[in-house]
């Protein structure tokens, strides 16, 4: 889509500007929360994520989804524990966050497919792409949870070169693996 073409969809100017500024740049959206849950916001949110794409812009999605974990959590009578915020995650806990992420990515790459993006889902896992150790908080073992330490951007570049919109599901590798 053309910038001109944006200009009859009656932008405001600092839209306008925004696109302008950012054409053929990659932009990497946190997408989570509550916006994930209800489906008019996801709705709106992949339909602003389409807009930026055929504007000219590279978006990368990088997904959360704690709602749909403790949703899973629950329905199989999994305590959810958290320490300062962050989920405590036995090996248990990982399964099912894994399965909820993984539920999760599909489905936006399905509706981002219907606003005519083609996307590919992946996890940080994937060709070791986020690299991560172990996280404690105030010395406390919180599991498998892990802090990024570096990200290898090679199969997201690949994808973009492709004009494919990766949708990053944020789980990562440590060095055991």
């Amino acid at each position: 889509m053309e910038i001109e073409s944006l200009i009859n969809q009656a932008m405001k100017p600092e839209e306008l500007q925004f696109i302008k500024e950012y054409q053929n740049k990659i932009v990497v959206v946190k997408y989570g929360g509550s916006a994930m849950t209800d489906e008019n916001i996801k709705k709106n949110v992949v339909e602003d994520l389409a807009l930026l794409k055929k504007a000219g812009l590279k978006p990368i999605v990088v997904h959360g989804g704690g709602k749909e974990i403790n949703k899973w959590l629950s329905r199989l009578g999994i305590e959810n524990k958290f320490v300062n915020g962050l989920r405590v995650t036995d090996e248990p806990t990982l399964e099912i966050a894994e399965m909820a992420l993984s539920k999760l990515n599909k489905e936006l790459v399905q509706l981002m497919e219907s606003f005519g993006v083609k996307s590919v889902g992946i996890s940080g896992k994937d060709a070791g792409t986020i690299k991560v150790s172990k996280r404690y908080s105030d010395e406390t073992d919180l599991g498998y949870v892990g802090k990024i330490n570096n990200v290898d951007n090679s199969l997201i570049m690949m994808l973009l070169e492709k004009d494919i919109t990766p949708i990053i599901c944020p789980i990562g590798l440590d060095e055991n693996y």
